[in-house]
């Protein structure tokens, strides 16, 4: 998504992301009250509205309103219309596809074997998974569509993700201070583990395909599993069950496997291009 020849404006960025987020934070802080008298009785009021379409338009998507921002100030895009544009192009949709398959794949039989079950007919996951692409996935127009990338022009592709993944997960930390947060109270090394694996897992999805909307639909996928599966006991418990330990190897394995495989391909295209030049 990100591609020019400047040097992309991280720090910007990050400070949007800094400012968003702590604006929505402490509005969620000061009207967690409602949301708790809404999970204990269903009792709906305007701090509650408030409260959701906070989370909804303002805190999940900041990432996403960050990279939107930090582009436009700069020049890079002209509109909302250029940058959706960049979210959906895909230049390898198979490719795409096919890897996307394999990721959430890995996820469901995860599930499947070692999940608790909700007791939530099965079809409720796939009915979640359009939500879930506002409920998590924009955030990775902002992580692997914008941060990884630039990041990787100062750095090694893995020291560029486990920055994103530190990044990623302190911008996750304010839920723990919120009752009503489906992450309050869970182990935040469990947590930890899950964000740094999964963070190679979407950087290794976006640069061996090129597609940010890949790595949209598979944040969704992972969070529609909630629907049918306890969530925070399956992903943010630390993994003691030896099917999920293999899980998460198996997924940093192909996630490097596949960062490999690109940087081949790259280095081949550099090489052609030098070969044709010279030529």
């Amino acid at each position: 998504m990100w591609s020019s020849d400047k040097r992309a404006p991280v720090g910007s960025f990050l400070l949007w992301l800094f400012l968003l987020s702590a604006f929505s934070s402490a509005v969620s802080m000061l009207l967690e009250p409602c949301s708790v008298a809404f999970a204990g009785d269903g009792r709906v009021t305007v701090g509650y509205v408030i409260y959701a379409l906070m989370g909804i338009f303002i805190s999940t998507p900041s990432p996403m309103l960050a990279c939107y921002i930090a582009l436009r100030r700069r020049g890079e895009i002209r509109g909302p219309r250029e940058f959706c544009g960049r979210v959906l192009r895909c230049a390898r949709p198979l490719r795409a596809a096919l890897t996307l398959a394999g990721f959430c794949l890995a996820a469901l039989l995860a599930g499947i074997v070692c999940g608790a079950p909700t007791g939530a007919p099965w079809y409720l996951m796939p009915a979640a998974l359009p939500l879930m692409i506002l409920g998590g996935g924009v955030e990775e127009v902002g992580w692997r569509g914008f941060f990884q990338p630039a990041l990787e022009e100062r750095m090694p592709a893995a020291a560029a993700t486990l920055v994103t993944a530190a990044v990623w997960y302190v911008w996750h930390l304010p839920l723990w201070l919120l009752p009503s947060s489906n992450h309050y109270g869970d182990s935040l090394a469990g947590f930890a583990i899950t964000i740094c694996v999964w963070a190679f897992a979407a950087a290794a999805l976006y640069r061996f395909t090129g597609s940010v909307f890949a790595c949209v639909l598979y944040h969704a996928f992972l969070n529609s599993m909630g629907a049918v599966w306890d969530w925070n006991a399956l992903f943010d418990a630390m993994p003691k069950q030896p099917v999920m330990i293999a899980y998460y190897a198996l997924l940093l394995f192909v996630a490097l496997a596949l960062f490999r495989a690109a940087e081949r391909r790259d280095g081949a295209g550099r090489e052609r291009l030098r070969g044709g030049a010279g030529g």
